[in-house]
């Protein structure tokens, strides 16, 4: 990855995963995000999950990790399942802490108007490791003054 720094991302597989499937990985040299599948347990990779119109399901990947301290791992929704079927990630984007070690699963919705089905393999979301910095929550007695001030909660206008 030239021009890019690595960082490693530990990983465990879960009991009775299919390490088949391989690890998540990015699907082009510029991608921010590398695709994760689901990995259902033997129980369920035949069936899979079918998610009616506004259901939501947790789908487990497969997978422990270990973000490293200092990063977060971000679950976020893939582009081409919202699009064409409606298909999210209910709290995009989900947050992997650096101190969880417990399976990693991705809470999907069906905001569509068709039930949608979700195999054994199918990729259902994309993982963003990112740096954290935390705040200083400091009370102060003023705040220092902007061109916009209190203006457009929720808007800075359109257009």
């Amino acid at each position: 990855m030239k021009g890019r720094d690595v960082v490693t991302l530990n990983v465990v597989w879960e009991a009775g995963a299919d390490k088949a499937l391989g690890l998540p990985r990015y699907e082009t040299v510029g991608a921010a995000g590398a695709d994760l599948r689901a990995n259902f347990g033997e129980d369920d990779r035949q069936d899979g999950v079918t998610l009616a119109p506004g259901a939501r399901a947790l789908i487990p990947t497969g997978l422990r990790m270990a973000v490293p301290e200092g990063y977060e791992l971000q679950l976020r929704p893939r582009s081409g399942l919202a699009l064409k079927y409606g298909v999210t990630l209910l709290n995009a984007p989900g947050t992997i802490d650096s101190d969880y070690r417990g399976p990693v699963g991705v809470i999907v919705m069906n905001a569509g108007d068709a039930p949608f089905h979700i195999s054994h393999g199918e990729r259902i979301a994309q993982m963003v490791l990112a740096p954290v910095v935390q705040a200083c929550v400091t009370v102060v007695e003023t705040l220092t003054e902007t061109s916009r001030g209190a203006g457009g909660f929720g808007s800075t206008g359109r257009g």
